[in-house]
């Protein structure tokens, strides 16, 4: 048989065998992938907004209010579920109810802007605020927090001991009189003067700032009350029964007023004896 160099050869479908079966594959593996993400994707639309209900409804009651507060006025610092925010403030998780009746209770938080320490100010919010914004902080990892009883065995308190306690415990920082005193960095001790018994109580479970956690390993309960009733009844309310207190600021304005008026005097009297004799 002899060919046609100039026949153009034939390229039809039924040239090229096995062609139908890759179409047929491809067409199958095609409804197989919209068929693995419709089963996706109505998976997710099913289990979705029941974890986000599972989610709004993980709180009750206080802690509830609490959370709402926190997302209004805490989370842009403390990021969400009080997870920290790096720059900008720590995490909240553990830190307990009795940092927040701390921290919140006295105005320290919220914070203006970022300085050394943070500084006594007018809460900004509400006893009732500051109670439902420390039962979410609980809930989120636990943590310490202020006994009811706070306050109530102020009659039954070993003033002496306390005192003892106090002496060795806290008068390195607040000084002897309660009046703070400065520290490194530009930190300093708080006075004591306007304290609350809570506050005393929160500010030794939580240790704030610079200072140390006082834990029940560290102070029995019995012991912080001691301390306690010592601070708001020879602290705070003694009147000075021994003279002009010099700013309560400890041997250094003692030790300048024995300078400036004891050394003073004596030198008077030597030059009138002198004169004298």
């Amino acid at each position: 048989m002899r060919l046609d160099p100039f026949r153009r050869p034939d390229r039809s479908p039924r040239t090229q065998p096995g062609s139908g079966a890759r179409a047929r594959r491809r067409v199958s593996a095609a409804v197989r992938l919209l068929a693995a993400l419709a089963l996706a994707g109505g998976t997710y639309a099913a289990l979705a907004p029941a974890a986000r209900a599972q989610d709004a409804d993980r709180f009750s009651g206080a802690a509830a209010e609490g959370e709402a507060l926190f997302d209004v006025g805490c989370i842009t610092c403390h990021g969400r579920n009080g997870g920290g925010v790096e720059g900008r403030g720590p995490s909240l998780v553990g830190v307990g109810a009795a940092s927040v009746e701390f921290q919140v209770g006295t105005g320290r938080m919220p914070l203006a802007r970022q300085e050394a320490q943070a500084m006594r100010k007018p809460p900004q919010y509400s006893d009732e605020e500051i109670r439902q914004l420390a039962a979410y902080v609980q809930e989120l990892g636990g943590g310490p927090v202020v006994p009811d009883t706070v306050g109530g065995r102020a009659e039954a308190a070993d003033l002496a001991r306390g005192g003892e306690l106090f002496r060795i415990n806290c008068s390195q920082c607040h000084a002897f009189g309660g009046g703070g005193g400065a520290l490194s960095s530009g930190k300093y001790a708080p006075s004591l003067y306007p304290a609350s018994d809570r506050t005393i109580y929160a500010a030794m479970l939580s240790g704030p700032q610079n200072m140390p956690v006082f834990g029940d390993s560290q102070l029995t309960p019995e012991q912080k009350n001691d301390i306690i009733a010592y601070i708001q009844q020879v602290v705070q309310d003694d009147r000075d029964p021994g003279g002009f207190n010099l700013g309560r600021y400890g041997p250094s304005t003692e030790g300048l007023a024995i300078f400036l008026v004891g050394v003073v005097a004596l030198v008077f009297a030597s030059l009138w004896i002198a004169g004298k004799s």
